[in-house]
C-alpha cells in the first residue's frame, strides 16, 4: 500500500515571507501540528507547533508583554522553519515512508510530485491510525478514509486549555 492512500490532502500552507503572527493565527484556527512553507508553490520548509512555541515569548498578549516580545511576531516564516523536510513521492510504500520518519527523526512526511509541489502530508498520528486499522498484514486495505476521524473514536482531552499541574 502506498503513502498516497493515507495522506491528508487538504493542505494549509504559508509563504516564506509571511509573518510569525500569520503562522500563529493559522495554527490557532486549523488546530494541527504541521504547516508547510512554500516558495512559488514549491515546498521549501516545514514549521511545527513546537517550532512556533520555541520562537514565541510566553509574555505575548499578556499585560507583561515587552516590545521585544511583540517583535518576535513580526519575524518571517523562513526564519523559524525547518529546511530538512522528509519528502516522498505518492507511490512510496507506507513502510518505507515510516522507516524514513523513524530514521530521520521526523514527525511527518510530505508527499510531493516530481516538481516538489506538495500534494499531501502524513503525520506519525496518521501512521499509528493506519497500523491500528491494518496492522502489518500483507495486502491489507483500508475500510475507511483515515484522513477523517472515526465517529466512535474516543476524543483526546485538549491539553492546550488544561492548566499544567506544575504551575
Amino acid at each position: 500500500m502506498n503513502i498516497d492512500s493515507i495522506m491528508t490532502r487538504g493542505l494549509v500552507t504559508v509563504d516564506l515571507d509571511e509573518t510569525v503572527q500569520a503562522v500563529r493565527d493559522k495554527f490557532a484556527f486549523h488546530r494541527f501540528h504541521h504547516l508547510l512553507v512554500l516558495e512559488r508553490g514549491t515546498l521549501v520548509g516545514l514549521i511545527t507547533d513546537r517550532d512556533l512555541l520555541a520562537n514565541l515569548s510566553p509574555f505575548v498578549g499578556k499585560p507583561t508583554e515587552r516590545s521585544q516580545d511583540h517583535f518576535l511576531l513580526e519575524r518571517r516564516a523562513h526564519q523559524i522553519m525547518n529546511r530538512g523536510v522528509i519528502a516522498v513521492s505518492p507511490d512510496t510504500p507506507i513502510k518505507l515512508a515510516l522507516g524514513r520518519m523513524l530514521l530521520e527523526g521526523g514527525s511527518c512526511v510530505v508527499v510531493c510530485d516530481a516538481a516538489r509541489v506538495p500534494t499531501g502530508i502524513v503525520t506519525w498520528h496518521d501512521m499509528l491510525r493506519y497500523l491500528m486499522e491494518c496492522g502489518v498484514e500483507p495486502g491489507c486495505t483500508l475500510t475507511r478514509d483515515l484522513s477523517q476521524p472515526r465517529a466512535d473514536a474516543p476524543r483526546e482531552p485538549d491539553t492546550r486549555t488544561t492548566p499544567s499541574p506544575f504551575i
